[in-house]
């Protein structure tokens, strides 16, 4: 089954579609920013798209278009090409997107987002939703965060991972061509036992934490199923889920 993609449907379709029972999509929500040396500036939006794109093929569940811009302030402009909205901004741009989703009738919503970073503003938006439309129910999780063995194979070589061995290895598997593997090297977390948070050129040599060394393409595509057949079950759940009260 193909993906049911939003953008590429007419307004008579969309209509349909809820006359027919359809009440939930999928928006995924990534972010344009530095990934090392070694994984390209995209390597958060394409993975949210790419698992929502696939959850769709399994479950006929709609999937937004993706919005390629999240919260990346942390990153700073130390290293190019980040291209960050500010937390009030992104928060305010779901708002707004999913507004006019819910004008619709389409109640359910689950927020995949391929960046860490974007969960505050992501939270906020969703605690907004929820006081506007007092029927709607809504979810915000990161890829890694539909099943805790997912989540522990991101945090295997580092707790505070980023372009490290899962996300380099699901590049090798879905984009190999942007990955560039002669820049591919280790860097520790330094993050265990700090206090306080800080903005990555603090922490990391050259912008990325965790082993990608340790990546392969086979490595990769096990786990994107993985990643796939979680989101397919969250998604099930979540397409007969009742409040409990």
């Amino acid at each position: 089954m193909k993906p049911v993609l939003w953008a590429d449907l007419t307004w008579e379709q969309i209509r349909d579609m809820r006359a027919d029972g359809v009440d939930m999509v999928l928006f995924p929500i990534g972010s344009t920013e530095q990934h090392g040396p070694h994984l390209p500036l995209n390597v958060d939006t394409l993975s949210a798209e790419i698992v929502a794109h696939a959850v769709s093929a399994r479950t006929a569940v709609p999937v937004l278009p993706t919005l390629p811009f999240g919260c990346a302030l942390g990153h700073t402009r130390h290293w190019p090409g980040t291209l960050s909205l500010s937390p009030e901004t992104l928060s305010r741009v779901v708002c707004e997107i999913l507004d006019d989703t819910i004008a619709y009738g389409f109640t359910r919503i689950l927020m995949l987002s391929g960046h860490v970073s974007n969960a505050a503003p992501l939270r906020s938006a969703l605690e907004i939703l929820r006081a506007r439309h007092p029927k709607l129910q809504i979810a915000s999780k990161h890829v890694c965060e539909a099943s805790a063995s997912t989540k522990a194979a991101y945090e295997a070589d580092a707790l505070d991972w980023h372009a490290g061995a899962a996300e380099t290895a699901l590049m090798l598997h879905l984009a190999p061509n942007l990955v560039r593997t002669e820049r591919i090297f280790d860097d520790v977390d330094r993050t265990r036992d700090l206090v306080f948070s800080y903005a990555v050129p603090k922490t990391s040599h050259e912008g990325h934490t965790g082993s990608p060394s340790l990546a392969t393409a086979e490595m990769g595509a096990e786990l994107f199923e993985q990643i796939v057949r979680d989101w397919t079950y969250l998604v099930k759940r979540a397409l007969i889920e009742k409040p409990p009260l």
